[in-house]
């Protein structure tokens, strides 16, 4: 990782996965390797220390070797509860990191410069929370997340009303960065089995 900044990854793998059947959809094969091999494949090398976000029983992913994070707000509140574990394992086990990335585990062609681009921009912005963006759409759940969200995460997730995650984070006055998608869409995300089958064709085309 070429960054200064201590920058801490957490894999979001908490989702029900209801267009794919349920299960883990990161579990699922794309062209010889799993949905989570490749995020972790690409995510890895960015950041200082990586977790996995993920319920039920965490043996199901010990051949990755990443520590596995559960919710510590239950009934599947979505993927700020996600965060927020990652933020309080930051919080507790890796206390001198300011910045914890999100990435889901269902979109491998993520840009291998995600994080120091979101780091600059947060940093030269003065913001505490930047957005991957491409193609005028945000991306929620590829983004950088300060230390001090923690307090109001806790606040919101504590309540009984459940935002969108998009709506959130708008309200946190976030910087977007816009990312190439010339090519193909480094966001494309892995919902259905015609989704899955499309992947294979942009395998060879990611850098």
């Amino acid at each position: 990782m070429s960054n200064i900044e201590p920058v801490v990854g957490v894999i979001l793998a908490g989702g029900l996965a209801r267009r794919m059947g349920g299960g883990d959809k990161c579990l699922l094969p794309l062209v010889g390797k799993t949905l989570l091999q490749r995020t972790i494949d690409r995510a890895q090398p960015q950041v200082t220390k990586l977790l996995l976000n993920a319920n039920g029983n965490s043996l199901r992913f010990a051949r990755t070797r990443l520590p596995v994070v559960a919710d510590i707000y239950p009934n599947n509140r979505g993927p700020l509860a996600g965060i927020h574990a990652g933020l309080y394992w930051m919080h507790k086990d890796n206390p001198d990191a300011e910045w914890l990335v999100s990435f889901a585990s269902d979109t491998p062609f993520f840009p291998s410069d995600l994080v120091s681009n979101l780091l600059t921009a947060a940093t030269e912005s003065n913001s505490r929370l930047a957005i991957a963006c491409s193609l005028a759409r945000r991306h929620p759940t590829f983004a950088l997340w300060h230390a001090s969200l923690i307090k109001p995460m806790e606040q919101q997730l504590q309540s009984d009303d459940m935002p969108r995650l998009q709506d959130w984070m708008s309200a946190q006055n976030p910087v977007e960065v816009l990312f190439n998608a010339s090519e193909y869409d480094p966001f494309f995300n892995i919902n259905t089995p015609q989704d899955l089958y499309a992947a294979e064709s942009m395998v060879p085309l990611v850098k």
